[in-house]
């Protein structure tokens, strides 16, 4: 049994003392500690070291006090998996070779076997869940197939996803048909981590804000569906959120997908968000992460917005602070321990 469930709690919109919080990327640069592992390592041999892995996952729970651990891993961990070659510079950005643009690359890409290429995750997975000896609950991840198209046809990160968008408009099948691919991928992925103890999963749909909303509709969200009702369908207790980066104006859309909750990027009030979608989901954010720039004041009272946007609790409401995105990597670690702290101790008075 858990000694801290108030994360899952949470999500599944049952009553709890207080708000949980976790932030996204809590696990990284901006520790000395994660700094001090990483000097020894390359950053993909630290993704694929479970004794690493667990050790920078573990991290944030000691050092920062959050009421959740996300499995440290990287979301091209999928593409690598599928046949790809991934560099991942920390100062320089991310290259994949060969780059995906037609049907005989799309078919030289393999569904793999997760235990033979992803064993190495599992294998965190089972290591953290261990060390963390039941403190607090241990997220799984992926990206969503549409993120993971991107990055497989633009070779990279990209301004204006030119040839991801080209094969989207002139062979859309040939698109769909890749991201079916990544689809496939992914659910056994998502499956194996719950297998190997994932309390819950998240769905990370980074680039979701370049496309339009029908285009969302139709290249993005049938996908994140299949993943969540993959998951829902063999592990209905296990919590799934869907982060569709800046997607705010199709959220009942994104609710519609089967998740117990949403993450949200800060670009919205949680007000807004919450009115809309009458709490048939838990949410999940949304603080600008460069908040933790600011004073200690600041720091407080933008917080307390957030808590006073989402407002009271009431049966089948729920709410997971978090940043509207991942923590930046020269943030002070001081501003987000006091932020923990603020949240623990304001959000008692909501619930």
């Amino acid at each position: 049994m858990l000694k801290n469930d108030l994360f899952l709690r949470a999500l599944k919109r049952q009553p709890c003392s207080r708000t949980p919080i976790w932030v996204m990327r809590q696990a990284g640069r901006y520790l000395p500690e994660y700094r001090a592992v990483r000097e020894k390592t390359d950053f993909l041999t630290l993704c694929k070291t479970p004794e690493l892995a667990a050790e920078v996952t573990i991290q944030p729970v000691d050092l920062m006090g959050v009421d959740a651990a996300i499995i440290f891993s990287d979301i091209l961990v999928v593409n690598e998996a599928m046949g790809m070659n991934v560099e991942i510079i920390e100062t320089k950005g991310i290259k994949l070779t060969p780059v995906i643009r037609s049907q005989a690359d799309i078919d030289k890409l393999i569904v793999p076997d997760i235990d033979e290429k992803l064993g190495y995750v599992m294998d965190a997975l089972r290591l953290t869940k261990k060390e963390l000896d039941n403190r607090v609950p241990l997220i799984g991840f992926s990206g969503a197939a549409w993120t993971l198209f991107t990055y497989a046809v633009e070779g990279g990160g990209s301004k204006n996803y030119a040839f991801a968008k080209k094969m989207m408009y002139r062979e859309p099948q040939m698109a769909h048909q890749l991201l079916r691919k990544i689809t496939e991928t992914i659910s056994a992925y998502l499956l194996k981590q719950v297998e190997a103890g994932a309390d819950a999963i998240q769905i990370f749909d980074s680039w979701a804000s370049a496309l339009s909303e029908d285009d969302y509709r139709e290249f993005a969200l049938p996908y994140i569906r299949e993943n969540v009702q993959a998951v829902k369908a063999k592990y209905p207790d296990i919590p799934v959120i869907v982060f569709s980066k800046d997607c705010n104006t199709i959220l009942s859309d994104i609710a519609d997908t089967g998740c117990d909750a949403m993450g949200l990027g800060w670009g919205i009030d949680i007000a807004k968000a919450r009115k809309e979608l009458n709490d048939r989901v838990a949410l999940q954010g949304n603080m600008d992460p460069t908040v933790l720039y600011g004073t200690p004041e600041k720091i407080r009272s933008e917080a307390a917005k957030v808590l006073r946007q989402f407002g009271q609790h009431t049966a089948g409401s729920g709410h997971v602070f978090n940043l509207g995105h991942g923590i930046l990597p020269d943030v002070d670690p001081a501003n987000l321990k006091l932020l923990v702290e603020f949240v623990k101790e304001e959000s008692a008075k909501y619930h």
